[in-house]
């Protein structure tokens, strides 16, 4: 097994001079995942454009994050993936240490105390451990065997659990559902059995209630509540659900044209430009736009799964299907609350939402997934 630096030139098997490496190859790139990333924010910025009302302010701020995050993915990417194993612990603490601190010094903004601040920089520390959860996971189960016993499952769901509950401490339930989805799909694919998923699924179902009485705060309980019934507070709790079903509904199947959207033109719909951002998208552009958006996502959800059964080793099978899963969660969530099948968590449509913190995250674990699908490149034969 060659190491992280291997050799440039591929042996030629006809004996002749060997060929120099290609860009992809060199520098680790997945070239058909670039393509689509990079298309995916094209969109985001022109449907970022009209929902801003023509503004350049939040289109240049998300630029700027975009190509921080595209470098952030080429050093991801470039990392070798045995680091990334034996460091994860030591990220996933420091994760959880930055979301301790952010509980007594953290900076607080529309009602939610989420945010560190140093430097006059502002980060949110959950966005962190969307990576380091499944890294940490993945690295957990790496050492042991496989399909997992009853007391590593124990193990994993600890490690899953401590940052979950401190983001919903935060308030956060959109972010500590991501980052527990993220640890529990890792798990999942390492082969856990279908008894004690039913166990689970039992328990989940027999905490409902206690849940619901204890754990959910005032306006958590509003916005499912909204959700069986937005009609029963249209101008108040379920005023942003109606207001994306008639943006979207208005669109049709060809859209009102670009920046010609009613709803979000005239601010009748809120966080046009982050949570309910592809409302816009499907009111101009209509159902053909939303269908073509959907199938850039499910071309980058495809080949994360190709990379993840491509992948050499059981950490990187682990870690690719997770974070590949996760990001269908992402979009998942943000549909269904948009489209009100899904109360309303506050979780953005990855890389079209406007958003630093998330979209740096969201290409870093892309970075991640090419460096696990070139990791069969370095093999010397």
């Amino acid at each position: 097994m060659a190491s992280r630096d291997y050799m440039h030139r591929l042996p030629d098997t006809g004996g002749s001079l060997s060929r120099p490496a290609s860009f992809s190859r060199r520098w680790h790139i997945d070239v058909p995942l670039l393509t689509l990333l990079i298309l995916l924010c094209g969109v985001g910025l022109t449907v970022l454009y009209s929902a801003s009302g023509g503004e350049t302010h939040y289109v240049r701020r998300q630029a700027v994050f975009l190509c921080i995050a595209f470098v952030a993915m080429f050093v991801a990417a470039n990392v070798p993936l045995d680091m990334y194993r034996r460091w994860s612990p030591w990220l996933y603490v420091a994760g959880c240490g930055m979301l301790v601190a952010v509980l007594f010094v953290g900076v607080g903004a529309k009602g939610a105390q989420r945010w560190l601040e140093i430097g006059g920089f502002r980060f949110q520390p959950s966005e962190a451990l969307k990576l380091a959860v499944p890294m940490s996971v993945a690295a957990f189960l790496h050492r042991r065997t496989l399909p997992p016993s009853f007391i590593t499952v124990l193990g994993a769901l600890v490690i899953v659990a401590i940052p979950a509950a401190l983001i919903v401490r935060q308030p956060d339930l959109g972010t500590s559902i991501l980052i527990a989805a993220s640890g529990l799909f890792a798990l999942y694919l390492a082969g856990l059995s279908w008894k004690m998923i039913g166990g689970a699924a039992v328990a989940l179902v027999a905490s409902a209630w206690p849940i619901w009485q204890w754990g959910l705060r005032d306006y958590q309980k509003q916005r499912i509540m909204t959700l069986f019934d937005p009609d029963a507070d249209r101008l108040g709790a379920g005023w942003n659900i109606f207001q994306s079903k008639a943006a979207i509904g208005s669109g049709g199947v060809y859209g009102k044209g670009y920046m010609q959207g009613t709803q979000s033109q005239l601010d009748f719909l809120p966080e046009s430009h982050t949570d309910f951002i592809i409302a816009v998208l499907s009111e101009e552009w209509g159902m053909r736009g939303a269908l073509l958006l959907l199938l850039l996502y499910v071309l980058i959800i495809a080949r994360g799964i190709y990379i993840s059964f491509m992948a050499q080793h059981v950490f990187g099978r682990l870690l690719a299907g997770s974070i590949t899963l996760t990001f269908f969660v992402y979009v998942f969530v943000n549909i269904g609350m948009v489209t009100g099948l899904l109360p309303v968590v506050g979780v953005p449509l990855p890389l079209v939402s406007h958003g630093g913190t998330s979209a740096i995250t969201l290409m870093a674990g892309f970075g991640i997934l090419m460096a696990i699908g070139t990791e069969q490149r370095r093999v010397t034969f």
